[in-house]
């Protein structure tokens, strides 16, 4: 339980950071956005609203001041009979102030005497223009939108023509707006944070089953695989994390199958020359050639594990990188003919005929190399043969150059590698069905040394049987390029 706790934990925090990082950004911009048009829409609706009302407060006045008021005398009487024919008085109140601020007539007489006080009116009287207010009546305390324009008489100021109306008329479809915008914002948002969550999880179920996974594959349990049923790149990230766990699974497997190989394969000659060093310890017929066997066995058993440890030194230097080359010119040829001739005389004895042909005589050209490796190589190619293929009782052996490079094929002329084993005979650890004795790391190793040489080395299975490796080695210059 205290697991799954933590894993929804873990879970909710990537969404919690997901979320945080993604849709805070996002929100202030939604933010911003609503308030400029909420801001956008009130400007509108309340400058087209003063525009109006100062056009018409500008028009009354001229007309006022052209046409109605005959006298500076006769100012009240023309300012009740304007008043009396104002046909807005529904929506806008019509005010004639005196030049001291007093309301003298109105379209509603409940403001006759009172002094609005509003700065437009005196900002008015003062420049001659027309003015404009928006806020609070000081009389009624409701929100208002006010305009003022001069009159006059012969250059003489007579007062102000005020124009008034309520707004909240504006002020409710302004707040109908915002509300408009807000609910709009909340849906988008709604929206985003829908489609991120869907997102999100669609994320986290692979990572969650990812990290289970190698969570799986760190204790111990390799090969496990994850259903993968995605196509993008978290579906490449999954293909990814089981084709490294079936790799490692495969090393793992083969690392225990090369344990109990080399526990066998070391306990094997160790019980031949143990068996026989006893046997010989307590013969007393002095038999000649049962102690010739004898020693011959011997012999043949610890040549074995001395050419087994060598495998496992090598792949130890290999696998810490200590493995080093001592290179300098070397006679390819020679060290190829030395390693046949070393073991013609013992594979004569079991059997085996090793044949070796050459293009030429002798080669003049040399190498760059290690001849101790390449040496090594040799000797661990034609084992294999004498191991993997002696059944056809012939090795066969041949050195040419084309292309710049020594060209050597040493093919035996056993049952061959099945086809599906071929792409994985140089890995380590590798033995496929094969039921000969081996370590499992020889050709791994050799693989590795013809490489460090610029080299490559390949196998396959020749026509007519058998099996044939081939191995490409520059010639100088172009050896001292590769290392």
């Amino acid at each position: 339980m205290l697991t799954l706790a933590k894993k929804v934990k873990k879970v909710q925090g990537l969404k919690r950071r997901w979320l945080t990082g993604s849709m805070g950004p996002v929100l202030v911009i939604l933010l911003l956005v609503g308030v400029l048009i909420s801001v956008g829409f009130a400007s509108s609706y309340y400058n087209s609203a003063r525009s109006a009302l100062r056009a018409k407060a500008a028009a009354g006045a001229d007309y006022f001041n052209t046409y109605v008021m005959t006298s500076y005398r006769e100012y009240y009487r023309s300012a009740t009979v304007y008043a009396a024919a104002f046909d807005d008085g529904d929506r806008i109140e019509l005010q004639f102030l005196n030049s001291s601020g007093r309301v003298e007539v109105t379209t509603r007489g409940v403001t006759v005497g009172t002094y609005p006080g509003t700065p437009e009116i005196y900002s008015a009287i003062e420049s001659g223009e027309v003015k404009d207010y928006v806020g609070r009546d000081v009389v009624t305390g409701e929100r208002i939108m006010a305009a003022s324009s001069l009159l006059k008489f012969n250059g003489q100021v007579v007062g102000v023509m005020r124009y008034v109306t309520a707004i909240g008329n504006i002020d409710r479809q302004v707040l109908l707006t915002v509300l408009l915008v807000a609910g709009v914002m909340v849906a988008v948002v709604g929206l985003i944070v829908l489609s991120s969550m869907i997102f999100i999880n669609n994320v986290v179920a692979p990572v969650s089953a990812v990290s289970e996974a190698a969570k799986r594959i760190s204790g111990g349990s390799y090969g496990v695989q994850i259903p993968n049923k995605y196509s993008d790149e978290m579906g490449e990230l999954v293909d990814n994390i089981n084709d490294m766990s079936r790799k490692i699974g495969e090393s793992e497997r083969m690392k225990s199958e090369f344990i109990s190989s080399v526990s066998h394969e070391l306990r094997t000659p160790l019980t031949a020359i143990n068996g026989w060093g006893e046997t010989l310890l307590e013969d007393e017929s002095n038999d000649v050639q049962q102690l010739k066997r004898g020693v011959q066995i011997m012999v043949k058993e610890s040549r074995r594990l001395t050419n087994m440890v060598e495998e496992l030194l090598q792949f130890s230097r290999l696998e810490d990188g200590r493995f080093t080359l001592q290179v300098e010119d070397t006679d390819l040829q020679a060290e190829l003919e030395d390693a046949v001739y070393s073991y013609r005389e013992l594979f004569r004895q079991d059997g085996i005929a090793l044949e070796y042909s050459s293009d030429r005589a002798e080669y003049s050209e040399v190498i760059s190399g290690d001849p101790e490796r390449l040496k090594q190589v040799f000797c661990n190619l034609l084992d294999n043969a004498a191991k993997h293929g002696g059944s056809g009782k012939r090795i066969a052996v041949h050195l040419t150059q084309r292309d710049g490079e020594y060209v050597i094929t040493i093919r035996d002329f056993g049952p061959g590698i099945p086809e599906a084993e071929l792409p994985y005979v140089k890995q380590k650890f590798y033995k496929g069905s094969s039921k000969a004795r081996g370590s499992g790391i020889g050709l791994a190793v050799c693989d590795e040394i013809v490489q460090r040489h610029g080299g490559r080395l390949e196998i396959a299975n020749a026509e007519g049987g058998g099996t044939v490796v081939t191995v490409y080695l520059p010639l100088k210059k172009q050896t001292e390029a590769a290392l």
